[in-house]
């Protein structure tokens, strides 16, 4: 749910500004309206220096240092030191791999003596070298020119033509002998050794590095909340606006006493456009990642994070649908809890993972095997789905019925929505439609379990029809003519109702998604099965497990990415869609130390 916000606004002298900053930066819950991008020459300088360490600290990090080599001690300024030896490292590797690849064209070459050959030069003698293609050299130049074979590669042939030369493939000279290039090379090799000594040694001091960072981070998020503040009165009062979490209003409150500011807090207002924070339990607090991708709701919107935690694990668990694939994922989460990067996602993973268990065992699958045939379970037989429902495969019905509830929910939150943003009579037209589809369902779902006879059903869904009519004609804006609502009506039905047979047709791909993971599911393991054979050889049973490993391994990471992406796209886009939600908000940040 979206947290309620209180809103603060302080009026202090020109000037003073900045003391109450850092003041509400070591309270650290307080959010100053403010750019989170340079918006001058100053912040832009703040911004380099933030860009300047994160440089520094990646560069030392991917700088690799092999075995056996001793740091090199060096002391002064971490940055400057840092960024000239980042320097020099890239260069001498950039040098090193250039030398070594002119070593090995000199060797290609053989030994010769640059001195006699310059003197041949000088004496009049033309020296010609060439790489050919071995398919291009014709062993008859031999006896047509003055010319002498260096060396035959793998794919060349060098020569040497002495006098006319109308031969093709001619390369410069070479510019020194491969012993002096191999000495250059020694030279520079003992100088990177220096570089990695003194890169390992600044490798030591990253969390100086690091504690820089933070600090210039603060400085900017400082200066960027300071250019924020109103002046007034001849531009000797300021004025700033923040805003922190209402649950939280004691601690602020206690906090701006002792500073002895002059503030006034109130409730805040959607016109604000106060900051949004949520406050769910840990289940759906580990769902806001996917909430964020598609960006924050308005104040007075709603949190749909509740409704994506909810169904997104139920549609990922569908289109994995394999209880051992969910084993795998809980196993993978497990081991992503030990890996820093990653840790914040863990047990995101291990939720989805505990979903597509519990929901491949539902549809009696375990790596592509149909657990239903094993008898240790057929006293619970009944618990799994049926193959068939109504004469229609039983996942395709699952699926559409999934889809159809998932759709009424989010009709349901707009109707809600509607009323508690606009007022009842502005939402009419809304209230009709909700009333209409939501309340069609439920009565067609009763009638259909026989809990409703036929004549009543009938006389339900007459007085939902002449009721939802009313909200969606006449009444759907009662701003506007009641000519022009009928016929806007008319358009909006037909939009919503070829809009609505499209989305539900949209959740199928729940169900094919499915079937096509434990479809090649079952073709690694028939294979596996082939390559077994009756099993008498030792030999086969390593290709049968390597082969069903490597297989399914293969088929978990292309039914996680369809996993993944698809449910996002049926909230997204369906539930989004027909729940009217808007991303509108922006997040709390709070001036606050790092």
């Amino acid at each position: 749910m979206i947290a309620s916000m209180t809103k603060y606004s302080f009026i202090l002298l020109n000037g003073e500004q900045i003391d109450l900053l850092e003041k509400l930066q070591e309270i650290g819950l307080v959010d100053i309206t403010r750019s989170t991008k340079p918006i001058d020459d100053t912040s832009q300088k703040l911004a380099g220096e933030v860009d300047l360490l994160d440089g520094l600290i990646q560069g030392l990090n991917n700088a690799v240092i092999p075995e056996g080599v001793t740091p090199e001690f060096i002391d002064g300024d971490i940055v400057r030191l840092a960024g000239g030896q980042i320097m020099r490292y890239s260069e001498d590797s950039v040098q090193i791999k250039v030398l070594e690849r002119e070593v090995h064209h000199l060797k290609a070459w053989g030994k010769f003596d640059k001195a006699a050959l310059d003197e041949l030069v000088e004496a009049g003698v033309h020296l010609h070298f060439h790489v050919v293609p071995k398919k291009q050299y014709k062993p008859e130049w031999e006896q047509q020119y003055a010319l002498s074979v260096i060396s035959i590669g793998k794919n060349t042939v060098r020569f040497v033509v002495v006098g006319e030369d109308p031969l093709p493939g001619e390369v410069p000279a070479p510019e020194c002998s491969v012993e002096e290039k191999q000495k250059e090379l020694a030279e520079k090799e003992k100088h990177f050794q220096k570089t990695l000594g003194r890169i390992a040694s600044a490798k030591d001091r990253i969390p100086e590095l690091e504690q820089l960072r933070v600090k210039a981070l603060e400085k900017l998020d400082l200066y960027l909340a300071g250019v924020t503040a109103n002046t007034a009165a001849e531009e000797t009062i300021v004025t700033l606006v923040g805003y922190a979490p209402t649950e939280n209003e004691e601690e602020v409150t206690k906090a701006l006493d002792q500073i002895g500011v002059l503030y006034l807090k109130e409730e805040a207002q959607a016109q604000d456009n106060p900051p949004i924070t949520f406050r769910n339990n840990w289940f759906v607090r580990q769902f806001e990642v996917l909430t964020d991708m598609y960006g924050r709701p308005a104040y007075d919107g709603f949190d749909p994070t509740p409704f994506i935690s909810t169904f997104f694990l139920l549609f990922f668990a569908l289109c994995m649908g394999d209880a051992g694939y969910g084993l795998i994922l809980i196993g993978a989460g497990l081991l992503l809890k030990k890996v820093p990067s990653f840790k914040d996602m863990a047990p995101l993973v291990v939720i989805l993972g505990v979903g597509t268990v519990i929901v491949g065992f539902f549809l009696h699958t375990f790596f592509s095997i149909d657990i239903a045939q094993w008898k240790v379970f057929e006293p619970i037989k009944g618990l799994f789905l049926p193959d068939e429902i109504a004469g229609y495969a039983g996942g395709m019905v699952l699926a559409i019925v999934v889809g159809i509830i998932h759709l009424c929910l989010a009709m349901l939150v707009k109707a809600i929505q509607a009323v508690k943003v606009k007022g009842f009579y502005a939402s009419l037209g809304t209230l009709g439609w909700t009333l209409l589809i939501v309340g069609g369902v439920v009565v067609g779902a009763l009638a259909l379990a026989g809990v409703l006879d036929a004549a009543i059903t009938k006389w339900i869904v007459i007085v939902l029809g002449i009721v939802s009519a009313i909200g969606i004609f006449p009444l759907n804006n009662p701003d506007r003519n009641k000519f022009a609502n009928i016929g806007l009506g008319l358009w909006d039905t037909y939009n919503t109702v070829t809009g609505l047979l499209g989305d539900v047709l949209s959740y199928l791909r729940l169900y094919a998604l499915g079937l096509a993971g434990s479809m090649l599911g079952m073709a690694f393991n028939n294979m596996g099965k082939m390559v077994l054979g009756d099993g008498s050889n030792p030999a086969f049973w390593l290709f049968f497990i390597l082969l069903v490993v490597i297989g399914h391994t293969l088929n978990i990471a292309m039914c996680a990415l369809g996993a993944f992406v698809h449910p996002l796209r049926l909230n997204f886009l369906e539930f989004f869609k027909n729940s009217g939600y808007e991303a509108a908000g922006r997040s709390y940040n709070p001036l606050k130390k790092q």
